[in-house]
């Protein structure tokens, strides 16, 4: 189990790695058909979660959602044999959280998907308890203390708005009140020796602080006074405890590492790049630092021997992100992910001593040819003003001189997501089918600095749409695709965003594909889950607040101008979704259909702010598909 950054949520790193082949001489041969995939086809593709490496070292757990939902599996660290499914979960899905040191296991579950999860122990006999009983209250796993012999989490079970920690015992598994949240704080990591607990205190979304809490003094204390707008995130303790690695922006574009000395209250740059580093955690032992930086989608990994100071020469793998790097106490093993964006997910395991890495569960499905898939490729445009958006495209393979095709492009959530050069099964069968897609990191995305970040602040709907609207241009400047055949579609954040294309510019889209978006933001806002806490006043200054901006609020929430949607609409959503409430697709979608326009509407009784279900996401892409194909591919033919 590893530490990782509190407030981060991109944990991705790539290795790019070439391999090479000796090709002889002669003609080149013709390039064979691309083959054409069905959705079951590409959703047989299997998606994992977390990975965590048995105390003798000699077993690899992960989550997987192989037989359809997600549950716990186990697999021999070498490679030998074949996965073993440890749980049977036909409903929730199980996430893993690892090895307790006697070989008991720890997972996390929420209940049809309303983000209430708890945290469950498996006994070594396959017996289950839910150690965290309360209802209507969200655990949060904290890690392992140094000593192993307990674990912390963070609970809302006292104050729904306020995360507390407490403390595990593993022998009896009887819990103790670490630090008692008086509201405001985002509860961190713990110090080894127990003394300390990090605290992050959102202010705006870009800007925050670190404070340290001593549970001895019981005082609280701000590590990152600062002027302007600064963000501070605590990223973790050393593990001889003397200091604490803050994750700033201060003076820069970019998030970069500082070390912080408990001991004299100065602080030092660890690790400073040209891009934000998303991730600097150390092993258990301190002998290796992995580093990940958010180099333009991609993300470059870096295992840092702190004995010399040098990058650990790993061996050549597949190039893409590597995810999920854990490292044993004995610092001579490790697993990780590696995916790219023509590539799902491969696990791995790795030994520090032999410098072997070992393929031990591959996610691609093996009726796919892995070179009828695309790689995203990274492009820019100029923006309405002038801003350079950057953007991920994907073309069929197969396009051919003179062709126009369809295009539909791709909006992530947030808003202040990123689009990464990651696999997705919806993207990579919309492109087999014949659409080019295009990923869209309009400004307000994370991972190009702050100032682009900050640039649709109190301007959501309007100066990022028209970054939307002015991609059409690059499309339409390549010369394959058919300018009266551009869509849009997009989730949660990117949802809001096809619904705002089609009610504020509608005449720019031929149709709108809308997967658990917003509708109302007047109802969105009231209704953001509790337990998001001091978040929520971070949203409401960037976003507007529902009580003295309901005006900019109303204006700006497709649900009150429908009458403007003059073009086909399909929407997704799930029943049990905390976030976007599924009355707002239910309202969307009978107003549009009062102007007598083409709608489609699509729920899931067991789903919620997304899929975690593949049968579901069968559904859900099968749907998109057929309707791309009615309305955008096979307009006006």
């Amino acid at each position: 189990m590893k530490i990782s950054f509190t407030q981060r949520t991109l944990l991705m790193l790539s290795l790019s790695a070439g391999v090479t082949s000796t090709v002889l001489a002669g003609p080149a041969p013709k390039p064979s058909a691309v083959r054409k995939y069905t959705i079951e086809q590409f959703m047989k593709t299997i998606r994992f979660g977390g990975s965590d490496i048995s105390p003798d070292e000699k077993t690899v757990l992960f989550s997987s959602n192989q037989d359809g939902v997600f549950n716990l599996y186990e697999m021999p660290f070498d490679g030998s044999g074949q996965p073993k499914q440890i749980t049977t979960s036909k409903s929730d899905a199980i996430f893993a959280l690892g090895y307790l040191p006697d070989g008991r296991i720890l997972y996390t579950s929420d209940q049809g998907g309303n983000e209430l999860d708890h945290i469950y122990l498996r006994e070594k006999d396959g017996t289950v308890k839910d150690l965290t009983t309360a209802e209507k209250a969200k655990f949060q796993f904290g890690g392992l203390s140094h000593d192993r012999k307990s674990f912390f989490y963070q609970s809302n079970q006292r104050n729904k708005a306020a995360f507390d920690v407490y403390e595990m015992d593993v022998a009896t598994m009887k819990p103790k009140l670490v630090f008692e949240n008086p509201g405001g704080f985002f509860p961190g990591d713990v110090s080894p020796d127990r003394r300390y607990v990090t605290l992050a205190k959102v202010i705006t979304t870009a800007n925050s602080d670190v404070y340290l809490y001593d549970t001895q003094t019981k005082e609280t204390k701000l590590l990152t006074k600062h002027t302007g707008d600064v963000n501070n995130g605590p990223a973790g303790f050393t593990p001889d405890g003397k200091k604490l690695l803050i994750s700033t922006d201060e003076g820069s574009e970019f998030s970069y590492v500082k070390a912080y000395d408990l001991s004299t209250g100065q602080s030092t740059v660890l690790d400073q790049a040209k891009w934000d580093i998303v991730a600097d955690y150390p092993s258990y032992k301190g002998r290796y630092r992995v580093l990940m930086i958010n180099n333009d989608a991609r993300t470059e990994l870096k295992i840092i021997d702190t004995r010399t100071n040098q990058t650990v020469k790993l061996p050549t793998l597949p190039g893409g992100d590597v995810t999920g790097v854990s490292i044993t106490d004995s610092e001579d093993r490790m697993t990780f992910y590696v995916n790219s964006s023509n590539s799902p997910s491969t696990l791995y395991s790795y030994d520090f001593k032999t410098g072997k890495a070992t393929p031990l569960v591959r996610g691609l499905n093996p009726e796919i040819n892995a070179d009828d898939l695309v790689a995203g490729e990274v492009i820019r445009y100029k923006s309405f003003d002038g801003m350079e958006i950057p953007a991920l495209l994907y073309k069929p393979k197969d396009t051919k001189a003179g062709d126009k095709l369809p295009a539909i492009l791709s909006i992530h959530g947030g808003p202040g997501g990123q689009t990464r050069l990651n696999y997705s099964p919806l993207v990579q069968y919309l492109v087999n089918s014949g659409y080019v897609v295009l990923a869209v990191n309009n400004r307000g995305s994370s991972g190009y600095g702050k100032t682009f970040y900050a640039a649709d602040d109190l301007k959501h709907g309007d100066a990022d749409l028209k970054d939307c609207v002015e991609s059409k241009k690059f499309l339409i400047g390549t010369g394959y695709v058919d300018p009266t055949k551009i869509g849009i579609m997009g989730g949660s954040y990117g949802g809001y965003m096809t619904l705002a294309g089609l009610t504020f510019t509608p005449d720019d889209f031929a149709v709108g594909v809308d997967i658990f978006g917003v509708a109302n933001w007047l109802r969105t806002l009231n209704s953001m889950p509790e337990w998001w806490g001091p978040q929520r006043e971070a949203m409401f200054k960037e976003l507007g607040h529902p009580r003295t901006d309901s005006v900019a609020l109303y204006n700006k929430s497709p649900l009150f101008h429908t009458k403007r949607i003059k073009k086909p609409l399909l929407v997704i959503q799930g029943a049990n979704d905390p976030r976007v409430l599924k009355i707002e697709s239910d309202e969307i979608v009978a107003n549009v259909k009062k102007n007598g326009v083409p709608v489609e509407y699509v729920t899931f009784p067991d789903e919620g702010h997304g899929f975690v279900k593949k049968e579901n996401e069968i559904t859900a892409y099968k749907a998109v598909r057929d309707f791309l194909d009615k309305y955008l591919k096979g307009a006006g033919q």
